[in-house]
Protein backbone atom coordinates (compact mmCIF):
# COMPACT_ATOMS: atom_id res chain seq x y z
CA UNK A 1 0.00 0.00 0.00
CA UNK A 2 2.90 1.77 0.61
CA UNK A 3 4.72 1.53 -2.28
CA UNK A 4 1.49 2.78 -4.99
CA UNK A 5 1.08 5.87 -2.74
CA UNK A 6 4.87 6.41 -3.18
CA UNK A 7 4.27 6.11 -6.98
CA UNK A 8 1.21 7.92 -7.81
CA UNK A 9 3.78 11.07 -6.76
CA UNK A 10 6.41 10.14 -9.03
CA UNK A 11 4.14 9.71 -12.17
CA UNK A 12 3.09 12.97 -11.43
CA UNK A 13 6.39 14.55 -11.85
CA UNK A 14 6.53 13.13 -14.98
CA UNK A 15 3.41 13.63 -16.24
CA UNK A 16 4.18 17.34 -15.34
CA UNK A 17 8.07 17.02 -16.84
CA UNK A 18 6.30 15.51 -19.98
CA UNK A 19 3.91 18.07 -20.27
CA UNK A 20 6.34 21.20 -20.36
CA UNK A 21 8.72 19.39 -22.84
CA UNK A 22 6.13 18.54 -25.27
CA UNK A 23 5.00 22.59 -24.65
CA UNK A 24 8.43 23.68 -25.87
CA UNK A 25 8.70 21.42 -28.18
CA UNK A 26 5.10 22.83 -29.74
CA UNK A 27 6.35 26.41 -29.47
CA UNK A 28 9.57 25.45 -31.20
CA UNK A 29 7.61 23.97 -33.94
CA UNK A 30 5.29 26.52 -34.04
CA UNK A 31 8.34 28.93 -34.03
CA UNK A 32 10.24 27.37 -36.97
CA UNK A 33 6.50 27.19 -38.79
CA UNK A 34 6.96 31.37 -38.57
CA UNK A 35 7.93 32.66 -42.17
CA UNK A 36 7.07 36.02 -41.89
CA UNK A 37 9.19 39.10 -42.36
CA UNK A 38 9.25 40.19 -38.23
CA UNK A 39 10.42 36.95 -37.55
CA UNK A 40 12.81 36.78 -40.12
CA UNK A 41 14.00 39.97 -38.74
CA UNK A 42 14.00 38.58 -34.99
CA UNK A 43 15.74 35.53 -36.47
CA UNK A 44 18.53 37.53 -37.42
CA UNK A 45 18.39 39.47 -34.70
CA UNK A 46 18.97 36.63 -32.04
CA UNK A 47 22.24 35.86 -34.17
CA UNK A 48 23.59 38.72 -31.70
CA UNK A 49 26.48 39.50 -34.26
CA UNK A 50 28.01 43.03 -33.24
CA UNK A 51 32.04 42.39 -34.16
CA UNK A 52 33.33 42.91 -37.89
CA UNK A 53 32.49 40.31 -40.69
CA UNK A 54 35.92 38.71 -40.25
CA UNK A 55 37.56 36.91 -44.01
CA UNK A 56 40.10 35.77 -45.12
CA UNK A 57 42.49 38.40 -45.44
CA UNK A 58 41.18 40.32 -42.32
CA UNK A 59 39.90 43.10 -44.48
CA UNK A 60 36.21 43.95 -44.86
CA UNK A 61 35.70 46.13 -47.71
CA UNK A 62 33.07 49.03 -47.35
CA UNK A 63 31.40 50.91 -50.27
CA UNK A 64 30.37 54.37 -50.01
CA UNK A 65 28.31 54.76 -53.09
CA UNK A 66 27.33 58.10 -52.70
CA UNK A 67 28.20 61.05 -50.56
CA UNK A 68 25.91 64.25 -50.17
CA UNK A 69 28.30 67.46 -48.97
CA UNK A 70 27.55 70.41 -47.35
CA UNK A 71 29.70 73.56 -46.49
CA UNK A 72 27.89 75.48 -43.38
CA UNK A 73 30.76 77.69 -42.62
CA UNK A 74 34.17 79.01 -43.13
CA UNK A 75 36.10 80.71 -40.09
CA UNK A 76 38.09 82.85 -41.72
CA UNK A 77 39.59 83.94 -37.67
CA UNK A 78 40.56 80.56 -36.96
CA UNK A 79 40.94 78.65 -40.28
CA UNK A 80 38.15 76.37 -39.77
CA UNK A 81 36.06 74.89 -42.21
CA UNK A 82 32.63 73.12 -40.96
CA UNK A 83 31.57 70.84 -42.90
CA UNK A 84 28.28 68.11 -43.03
CA UNK A 85 28.31 64.89 -45.35
CA UNK A 86 25.48 62.05 -45.33
CA UNK A 87 27.25 59.04 -46.91
CA UNK A 88 25.14 56.09 -47.74
CA UNK A 89 27.81 52.96 -46.82
CA UNK A 90 26.89 49.34 -48.14
CA UNK A 91 29.22 45.86 -47.31
CA UNK A 92 28.14 42.45 -47.24
CA UNK A 93 28.02 40.19 -43.81
CA UNK A 94 27.55 36.36 -44.25
CA UNK A 95 26.31 35.98 -41.28
CA UNK A 96 23.13 38.07 -42.20
CA UNK A 97 22.08 35.79 -45.12
CA UNK A 98 19.14 33.97 -45.31
CA UNK A 99 17.22 31.17 -47.49
CA UNK A 100 14.65 32.68 -49.51
CA UNK A 101 13.12 29.40 -50.15
CA UNK A 102 11.79 29.56 -46.54
CA UNK A 103 11.78 33.07 -45.77
CA UNK A 104 10.48 34.71 -48.71
CA UNK A 105 11.90 37.77 -48.78
CA UNK A 106 14.63 39.90 -50.71
CA UNK A 107 14.92 42.39 -47.86
CA UNK A 108 14.07 43.07 -44.40
CA UNK A 109 14.89 46.10 -41.58
CA UNK A 110 17.10 45.42 -38.38
CA UNK A 111 17.65 47.72 -36.12
CA UNK A 112 20.87 49.43 -35.78
CA UNK A 113 22.16 48.60 -32.81
CA UNK A 114 21.38 45.17 -32.89
CA UNK A 115 24.23 44.84 -35.85
CA UNK A 116 27.53 45.92 -37.17
CA UNK A 117 27.94 48.85 -38.64
CA UNK A 118 31.22 50.51 -39.66
CA UNK A 119 32.35 53.93 -38.83
CA UNK A 120 33.83 56.73 -40.52
CA UNK A 121 36.39 59.34 -39.86
CA UNK A 122 37.84 63.12 -41.05
CA UNK A 123 41.34 62.58 -40.73
CA UNK A 124 42.16 66.24 -40.93
CA UNK A 125 39.04 66.98 -38.18
CA UNK A 126 39.51 68.90 -34.88
CA UNK A 127 35.82 67.57 -34.13
CA UNK A 128 33.71 64.50 -35.97
CA UNK A 129 30.78 63.28 -34.99
CA UNK A 130 29.11 60.31 -36.82
CA UNK A 131 25.40 59.27 -36.31
CA UNK A 132 23.19 57.63 -37.83
CA UNK A 133 20.59 58.74 -39.86
CA UNK A 134 17.64 56.43 -38.68
CA UNK A 135 17.58 53.68 -36.24
CA UNK A 136 17.21 51.08 -38.59
CA UNK A 137 19.03 49.40 -41.72
CA UNK A 138 18.30 47.57 -44.31
CA UNK A 139 19.37 44.14 -44.65
CA UNK A 140 19.39 41.93 -48.56
CA UNK A 141 18.93 37.83 -48.58
CA UNK A 142 22.42 37.51 -49.62
CA UNK A 143 24.42 39.77 -47.00
CA UNK A 144 24.15 43.20 -47.96
CA UNK A 145 23.73 45.61 -45.86
CA UNK A 146 22.73 49.26 -46.47
CA UNK A 147 22.93 52.12 -44.11
CA UNK A 148 22.77 56.06 -44.07
CA UNK A 149 25.15 58.02 -41.42
CA UNK A 150 25.50 61.48 -41.14
CA UNK A 151 29.28 63.04 -40.29
CA UNK A 152 29.59 67.06 -38.64
CA UNK A 153 33.37 67.60 -39.32
CA UNK A 154 35.14 71.25 -38.09
CA UNK A 155 38.45 70.50 -40.10
CA UNK A 156 41.43 72.42 -39.79
CA UNK A 157 42.28 73.70 -43.12
CA UNK A 158 44.91 76.20 -43.78
CA UNK A 159 43.03 78.52 -46.02
CA UNK A 160 45.20 80.88 -48.17
CA UNK A 161 43.62 84.29 -47.46
CA UNK A 162 46.54 85.97 -49.18
CA UNK A 163 44.63 87.46 -51.75
CA UNK A 164 41.43 88.61 -49.37
CA UNK A 165 38.88 89.58 -50.06
CA UNK A 166 39.12 87.79 -53.21
CA UNK A 167 40.20 84.44 -51.65
CA UNK A 168 39.61 81.48 -53.57
CA UNK A 169 41.42 78.30 -52.62
CA UNK A 170 40.75 74.33 -51.92
CA UNK A 171 40.47 72.27 -48.57
CA UNK A 172 40.76 68.38 -48.89
CA UNK A 173 38.29 66.63 -46.38
CA UNK A 174 40.14 63.12 -45.73
CA UNK A 175 38.04 60.57 -45.28
CA UNK A 176 39.07 56.97 -43.76
CA UNK A 177 38.13 54.12 -41.49
CA UNK A 178 39.63 52.24 -39.01
CA UNK A 179 42.24 49.39 -40.10
CA UNK A 180 45.39 48.24 -38.33
CA UNK A 181 48.24 46.00 -39.31
CA UNK A 182 46.04 44.90 -42.31
CA UNK A 183 42.73 44.28 -40.55
CA UNK A 184 39.91 46.46 -40.30
CA UNK A 185 38.59 48.02 -43.52
CA UNK A 186 39.07 49.42 -46.49
CA UNK A 187 37.33 52.28 -48.14
CA UNK A 188 36.03 51.70 -51.85
CA UNK A 189 34.47 55.76 -53.05
CA UNK A 190 31.91 56.59 -55.31
CA UNK A 191 30.34 59.78 -56.30
CA UNK A 192 30.05 62.91 -54.37
CA UNK A 193 27.47 65.61 -54.59
CA UNK A 194 27.41 69.25 -53.75
CA UNK A 195 24.86 70.16 -51.64
CA UNK A 196 23.60 74.02 -50.79
CA UNK A 197 26.51 75.77 -52.42
CA UNK A 198 26.48 79.24 -50.83
CA UNK A 199 26.86 79.67 -47.37
CA UNK A 200 27.25 83.48 -45.69
CA UNK A 201 30.28 85.22 -47.19
CA UNK A 202 31.80 81.61 -49.05
CA UNK A 203 30.93 79.83 -51.78
CA UNK A 204 31.60 76.10 -52.65
CA UNK A 205 31.87 75.65 -56.20
CA UNK A 206 32.65 72.51 -56.61
CA UNK A 207 33.63 68.85 -54.56
CA UNK A 208 35.21 65.91 -56.34
CA UNK A 209 37.05 62.22 -54.64
CA UNK A 210 40.97 62.81 -55.20
CA UNK A 211 43.38 59.85 -54.04
CA UNK A 212 46.66 60.54 -52.23
CA UNK A 213 48.63 57.26 -52.52
CA UNK A 214 47.14 54.00 -52.46
CA UNK A 215 45.37 54.62 -49.80
CA UNK A 216 44.48 57.93 -48.94
CA UNK A 217 41.04 59.23 -50.24
CA UNK A 218 40.05 62.56 -49.47
CA UNK A 219 36.96 65.26 -51.34
CA UNK A 220 38.32 68.14 -52.37
CA UNK A 221 36.56 70.98 -51.74
CA UNK A 222 36.83 74.12 -53.74
CA UNK A 223 36.17 77.52 -51.86
CA UNK A 224 35.76 81.29 -52.70
CA UNK A 225 35.04 84.15 -50.80
CA UNK A 226 32.38 86.78 -52.18
CA UNK A 227 34.39 89.91 -52.46
CA UNK A 228 31.38 92.35 -52.98
CA UNK A 229 30.83 93.06 -49.78
CA UNK A 230 34.43 92.91 -48.34
CA UNK A 231 35.71 95.27 -50.86
CA UNK A 232 33.06 97.40 -50.06
CA UNK A 233 33.05 97.40 -46.24
CA UNK A 234 37.36 97.18 -46.07
CA UNK A 235 39.02 98.17 -49.41
CA UNK A 236 37.03 100.81 -50.99
CA UNK A 237 37.06 103.16 -47.58
CA UNK A 238 40.69 103.05 -47.61
CA UNK A 239 40.79 104.22 -50.82
CA UNK A 240 38.35 106.85 -50.75
CA UNK A 241 40.18 108.11 -47.51
CA UNK A 242 43.54 108.17 -49.12
CA UNK A 243 41.85 110.38 -52.39
CA UNK A 244 40.29 112.70 -49.80
CA UNK A 245 43.86 113.39 -48.09
CA UNK A 246 45.20 114.20 -52.01
CA UNK A 247 41.93 116.63 -52.86
CA UNK A 248 43.25 118.24 -49.08
CA UNK A 249 45.90 119.93 -50.95
CA UNK A 250 43.60 122.48 -52.25
CA UNK A 251 43.36 124.16 -49.14
CA UNK A 252 46.05 126.53 -48.37
CA UNK A 253 48.96 126.30 -46.10
CA UNK A 254 47.88 128.99 -43.92
CA UNK A 255 45.44 128.97 -41.57
CA UNK A 256 45.61 126.10 -40.19
CA UNK A 257 42.46 124.40 -42.33
CA UNK A 258 44.92 121.82 -44.07
CA UNK A 259 46.75 120.08 -40.72
CA UNK A 260 42.68 119.65 -39.41
CA UNK A 261 41.73 118.15 -42.07
CA UNK A 262 44.58 115.96 -42.28
CA UNK A 263 44.62 115.12 -38.70
CA UNK A 264 41.27 114.35 -38.86
CA UNK A 265 41.68 111.90 -41.61
CA UNK A 266 44.18 110.07 -39.45
CA UNK A 267 42.41 109.82 -36.58
CA UNK A 268 39.33 108.26 -38.08
CA UNK A 269 41.12 105.39 -40.48
CA UNK A 270 42.69 104.71 -37.08
CA UNK A 271 39.01 104.39 -35.41
CA UNK A 272 38.25 102.15 -38.98
CA UNK A 273 40.92 99.60 -38.38
CA UNK A 274 39.96 98.92 -34.61
CA UNK A 275 36.31 98.88 -35.56
CA UNK A 276 37.90 96.14 -38.43
CA UNK A 277 39.82 94.21 -36.37
CA UNK A 278 37.31 91.80 -35.70
CA UNK A 279 35.90 91.55 -39.11
CA UNK A 280 40.13 90.80 -40.79
CA UNK A 281 40.85 87.40 -41.07
CA UNK A 282 43.29 85.11 -39.36
CA UNK A 283 47.27 85.02 -39.51
CA UNK A 284 48.20 81.61 -41.75
CA UNK A 285 50.87 80.43 -43.55
CA UNK A 286 50.22 83.17 -46.52
CA UNK A 287 48.94 86.33 -44.61
CA UNK A 288 46.19 88.28 -45.86
CA UNK A 289 47.58 91.06 -48.10
CA UNK A 290 45.17 93.71 -46.82
CA UNK A 291 46.80 93.79 -43.52
CA UNK A 292 49.84 95.23 -45.26
CA UNK A 293 47.28 97.80 -47.64
CA UNK A 294 46.50 99.18 -44.31
CA UNK A 295 49.86 99.89 -43.11
CA UNK A 296 50.72 101.45 -46.43
CA UNK A 297 47.55 103.59 -46.26
CA UNK A 298 47.84 104.88 -42.69
CA UNK A 299 51.88 105.42 -43.20
CA UNK A 300 51.10 107.03 -46.14
CA UNK A 301 48.19 109.45 -44.62
CA UNK A 302 50.91 110.70 -41.04
CA UNK A 303 53.59 111.02 -43.65
CA UNK A 304 51.08 113.41 -45.57
CA UNK A 305 49.92 115.12 -42.19
CA UNK A 306 53.81 115.67 -41.51
CA UNK A 307 54.62 116.90 -44.53
CA UNK A 308 51.80 119.73 -44.12
CA UNK A 309 52.89 120.43 -40.91
CA UNK A 310 56.32 121.05 -41.83
CA UNK A 311 55.11 123.33 -45.23
CA UNK A 312 53.36 125.48 -42.74
CA UNK A 313 56.05 126.06 -40.78
CA UNK A 314 58.30 126.73 -43.72
CA UNK A 315 55.80 129.37 -45.20
CA UNK A 316 55.22 131.15 -42.10
CA UNK A 317 59.21 131.62 -40.81
CA UNK A 318 60.98 130.26 -43.94
CA UNK A 319 62.58 127.24 -42.19
CA UNK A 320 61.69 124.16 -40.31
CA UNK A 321 63.03 124.56 -36.64
CA UNK A 322 62.13 127.87 -34.59
CA UNK A 323 65.55 127.80 -32.89
CA UNK A 324 67.36 127.61 -36.73
CA UNK A 325 65.03 130.63 -37.72
CA UNK A 326 66.17 132.82 -34.36
CA UNK A 327 69.55 132.27 -34.79
CA UNK A 328 69.47 133.27 -38.22
CA UNK A 329 67.43 136.44 -37.80
CA UNK A 330 68.65 137.88 -34.81
CA UNK A 331 72.33 138.91 -36.56
CA UNK A 332 70.24 140.69 -39.28
CA UNK A 333 67.66 142.50 -36.85
CA UNK A 334 70.82 143.92 -34.40
CA UNK A 335 73.00 144.83 -37.42
CA UNK A 336 69.67 146.97 -38.09
CA UNK A 337 69.53 148.23 -34.93
CA UNK A 338 72.77 148.97 -34.45
CA UNK A 339 72.84 150.63 -38.09
CA UNK A 340 69.81 152.72 -36.77
CA UNK A 341 71.15 153.44 -33.93
CA UNK A 342 74.48 154.98 -35.53
CA UNK A 343 72.39 157.02 -38.14
CA UNK A 344 70.39 158.69 -34.84
CA UNK A 345 73.64 158.90 -32.78
CA UNK A 346 75.27 161.06 -35.73
CA UNK A 347 72.04 162.68 -36.89
CA UNK A 348 71.68 163.93 -32.94
CA UNK A 349 75.92 164.59 -33.21
CA UNK A 350 76.27 166.40 -36.45
CA UNK A 351 73.23 168.22 -36.88
CA UNK A 352 71.44 168.24 -33.53
CA UNK A 353 70.45 171.77 -34.06
CA UNK A 354 69.36 172.43 -37.14
CA UNK A 355 67.06 169.47 -37.91
CA UNK A 356 63.93 169.69 -36.34
CA UNK A 357 62.36 166.64 -34.04
CA UNK A 358 59.30 166.15 -36.70
CA UNK A 359 61.90 165.52 -39.29
CA UNK A 360 63.33 162.73 -36.86
CA UNK A 361 60.55 161.02 -36.00
CA UNK A 362 59.45 160.88 -40.22
CA UNK A 363 62.71 159.27 -40.56
CA UNK A 364 61.78 157.09 -38.10
CA UNK A 365 58.67 156.09 -39.49
CA UNK A 366 60.00 155.42 -43.05
CA UNK A 367 62.13 153.30 -41.33
CA UNK A 368 59.80 151.56 -40.37
CA UNK A 369 58.11 151.14 -43.56
CA UNK A 370 60.92 150.01 -45.13
CA UNK A 371 61.25 147.26 -42.48
CA UNK A 372 58.02 146.00 -42.66
CA UNK A 373 58.21 145.83 -46.32
CA UNK A 374 61.46 144.35 -46.29
CA UNK A 375 59.38 141.68 -44.25
CA UNK A 376 56.38 141.19 -45.83
CA UNK A 377 58.76 139.94 -49.42
CA UNK A 378 60.50 137.83 -47.15
CA UNK A 379 57.21 136.23 -45.87
CA UNK A 380 55.99 135.96 -49.66
CA UNK A 381 59.31 134.86 -50.45
CA UNK A 382 58.95 131.68 -48.04
CA UNK A 383 54.90 131.36 -48.87
CA UNK A 384 55.96 130.79 -52.24
CA UNK A 385 59.32 128.21 -51.61
CA UNK A 386 56.63 126.51 -49.46
CA UNK A 387 53.63 126.30 -51.78
CA UNK A 388 56.67 125.32 -54.44
CA UNK A 389 57.61 122.33 -52.37
CA UNK A 390 54.14 121.85 -51.88
CA UNK A 391 53.12 121.40 -55.71
CA UNK A 392 56.08 118.72 -55.71
CA UNK A 393 54.87 116.83 -52.90
CA UNK A 394 51.47 117.13 -54.14
CA UNK A 395 52.24 115.39 -57.69
CA UNK A 396 54.63 112.59 -56.31
CA UNK A 397 51.87 111.75 -53.66
CA UNK A 398 49.39 111.83 -56.39
CA UNK A 399 51.43 109.64 -58.71
CA UNK A 400 52.68 107.10 -55.60
CA UNK A 401 49.45 106.79 -54.26
CA UNK A 402 47.35 106.62 -57.70
CA UNK A 403 50.11 103.17 -58.61
CA UNK A 404 50.23 102.29 -55.16
CA UNK A 405 46.21 101.58 -55.50
CA UNK A 406 46.78 99.70 -59.37
CA UNK A 407 49.48 97.29 -57.93
CA UNK A 408 47.97 96.28 -54.55
CA UNK A 409 44.35 95.92 -56.47
CA UNK A 410 46.48 93.74 -58.54
CA UNK A 411 48.50 91.92 -56.21
CA UNK A 412 45.40 91.07 -54.21
CA UNK A 413 43.61 89.83 -57.32
CA UNK A 414 46.03 88.00 -59.47
CA UNK A 415 49.31 87.23 -56.65
CA UNK A 416 49.01 83.75 -55.58
CA UNK A 417 50.51 82.15 -52.66
CA UNK A 418 51.26 78.33 -51.96
CA UNK A 419 49.93 76.24 -49.20
CA UNK A 420 50.65 72.75 -48.23
CA UNK A 421 47.10 71.31 -47.02
CA UNK A 422 48.30 68.09 -46.48
CA UNK A 423 50.38 68.56 -43.73
CA UNK A 424 48.68 66.06 -41.05
CA UNK A 425 49.71 63.24 -43.45
CA UNK A 426 53.05 64.76 -44.33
Amino acid sequence: MQSEVLKRPTSRVEKALLLMSLLTIGRGLAESNCTSRRCLAEMLINKGYLSQPQNENCTQPIQVPFIAYQTLSVDTKNLRLISRLEATILWKDPALQWDTSVYKFDQVVLPVNKVWTPELHVTNGILTTMQHSSRDLLASSNGTVKHKVIIHAEINCEINLFNYPFAADECPVAIHTWSNNGCGTQLELGEVKLVGASQGDWETNKVGFEKKGDDRDYITVELSLKATNHFITLVLPSILIIAADIVSFALPLGGGERNCFKVTLVLSFTMFLSILNAQLPGDSECSPIIRIHFCVCLILLVLSMLVSMLLTRVAQDGCLISRRCSKGSAPKNTGNKERGDEEIKADISVIQLTVPEDTQMLRRVVKFLEDFAAKEMETEHNRKFANTLDKIFFWFYFICGTVYVCVMNTMMVKQKCIVNHFEFWD
